[in-house]
């Protein structure tokens, strides 16, 4: 064997291990961009090309789009890694438009007929149309000459891209691509079409994922929709604290930073941060004031003091006749008390109304109140004295804080235990295994008087209380609860800054979440106009600065 022939054997031999050595690397890639750097990159060093590109079919519109394009000679780059190819170089189709194939194009023949084309000189073909190529020479100075392109076929035989190399250079100069070539770029669309197709398999998959994991969530707000869109604003304010927190030089995050996938797993967890909700009974998640169940009892309370009204009405109307004659001073002295005792029950009727709401919190005296008034009798149809409120009435109009009574309280925050064993039933994969941790804490307090678990603040992770801030402050700002006006911000940070100081919010992370303006950036997103107001956050409550 001959110096050259044994040169030749070693230069295969090496191009051969570099195509395995691409192959594996192909197959470990998972962002398409460089995924699409690598196939050409690899393809034109293996080839020696100067120039190629990478198409990918469009098998909807039934069109080849340019992916990626590189020219060393032109100091071109476009796609990938490199500048945007969108409306620079036009997508090709594959057939005109009265239904004939366009394979007049090498690119559009090499895919239809699924075929290598192998082309020594572009300029002295005849079988080919190469205009195209010719005024973009003409345009840009180069000279465009050899030419291989190659279709990528998937693990089904239909032909997804095509890999084209153009100008093989030896030595400074340019030559036609030879067999050697051709079957090296042959394996590698072989590797690369399966590193293509398992990672659009993957992106389908994920999308289907992030899709199925958004349905459950939609179904959650179609469920209630005096809570609105929590479940879609909660994932807005989450990343955008947790942006904050990344970036922040707050010497309380300092060694907090997310990358890509981080974003991605947080952001899955609060999409699935209230799942359990969807076994949470409809009269619970709805009770948007104390007596509400299947309607708002005040009304009948309501038709309760009327009717006590007319009543005390009815019996004064009676002495006065009894008083007769002087009937018409007797008559005037009973409206007159009459009016006097229907200003005091409406003034009582208004204050139920107002303890109904839930929206103020219930003193010793407003309960001792509303007991009193449950005492008072009125006469129903059959002749029998009923109260004014019943046991359930006064338990309920008691509630101190918000509508929920102990026992719907419990099933409210069953929700909790329900999403838990969901969410751990579900075979996370590795890069999202910390979904169940992040999105089940977030009614957990600092102080370990939260649930579902009752973990302390050094216990979570910082992910998940950024999510207990984030669920707190969309449901303070929402703007779109039939139950309560849109809280402008300084009094939702008011509360939340009450909140840190009664142990139930981070410390820390609120005053990321204040300094670092991000309260505003999410109002700016999601919040009327109308909730935006001016902030002395030096005195709000709850921030301690390092």
């Amino acid at each position: 064997m001959t110096h050259s022939n044994e040169q030749a054997r070693d230069d295969l031999l090496e191009r051969v291990r570099r195509l395995n050595e691409i192959g594996i690397a192909l197959s470990a890639e998972r962002d398409k961009p460089q995924l699409l750097e690598q196939i050409l990159s690899n393809a034109r060093a293996l080839t020696g090309a100067d120039a190629g590109s990478v198409y990918l079919l469009d098998s909807d519109r039934q069109e080849l789009e340019f992916a990626l394009v590189q020219n060393d000679t032109l100091r071109l780059h476009l796609g990938g890694t490199g500048d945007p190819v969108d409306g620079k170089l036009p997508p090709v189709p594959l057939h005109h438009p009265d239904g004939r194939p366009n394979d007049r194009l090498v690119v559009v023949w090499s895919v239809l007929n699924d075929r290598t084309a192998n082309i020594e000189d572009v300029y002295r073909e005849q079988e080919f149309d190469f205009s195209g190529t010719r005024d973009f020479d003409e345009r840009t100075g180069y000279r465009t000459c050899s030419n291989l392109t190659v279709p990528l076929r998937n693990h089904e035989g239909n032909v997804i891209a095509a890999l084209q190399l153009l100008n093989k250079t030896v030595d400074g100069g340019i030559r036609a691509f030879d067999e050697q070539d051709r079957d090296l770029a042959r394996s590698l669309a072989s590797q690369a079409a399966v590193a293509l197709t398992n990672q659009r398999l993957i992106d389908e998959l994920r999308e289907l994922f992030d899709h199925f994991v958004q349905v459950i969530a939609t179904a959650i707000d179609a469920k209630s929709p005096s809570t609105g869109a929590h479940c879609r604003r909660v994932p807005e304010a989450t990343l955008l604290l947790a942006e904050a927190a990344s970036e922040s030089g707050d010497p309380a995050v300092r060694d907090f930073r997310f990358g890509p996938d981080d974003y991605y797993e947080l952001r899955t967890a609060a999409w699935l941060h209230d799942c359990g909700k969807v076994v949470t009974p409809h009269h619970v998640m709805e009770k948007s004031t104390k007596l509400e169940g299947i309607f708002d009892r005040i009304d009948e309370i309501g038709d309760r003091v009327e009717v006590l009204a007319r009543d005390h009405e009815i019996r004064q109307l009676r002495e006065a006749l009894a008083r007769q004659p002087g009937g018409s001073e007797a008559l005037q002295e009973v409206d007159r008390a009459s009016a006097e005792r229907r200003e005091g029950l409406n003034q009582d009727l208004e204050f139920l109304r107002r303890s109904n709401t839930g929206g103020e919190f219930m003193t010793d005296e407003d309960i001792a109140r509303i007991e009193a008034l449950a005492h008072r009798h009125w006469t129903a149809l059959d002749g029998t004295q009923r109260p004014l409120l019943d046991a359930n009435e006064v338990r309920n109009l008691c509630i101190r804080r918000g509508t929920l009574n102990d026992e719907e309280r419990g099933i409210m925050e069953g929700h909790m235990t329900v999403g838990m064993q969901m969410l751990e039933q579900l075979p996370f994969p590795r890069h999202l295994r910390r979904v169940p941790e992040y999105a089940l804490g977030h009614h957990e307090r600092m102080d370990g008087r939260g649930y579902p678990r009752g973990l302390t603040r050094d216990q979570l992770s910082i992910p998940a209380r950024i999510m207990g801030i984030a669920d707190v402050f969309e449901a303070l700002t929402a703007p779109d609860r039939p139950y309560k006006k849109p809280m402008p911000l300084s009094q939702a940070l008011t509360i939340m800054g009450r909140m840190v100081e009664d142990g139930h919010l981070d410390p820390d992370l609120f005053r990321v979440f204040v300094d670092e303006g991000v309260y505003r950036r999410y109002a700016e997103q999601q919040l009327d106009p109308r909730q935006i107001d001016e902030i002395d956050t030096d005195r709000l409550p709850g921030i301690r600065r390092p």
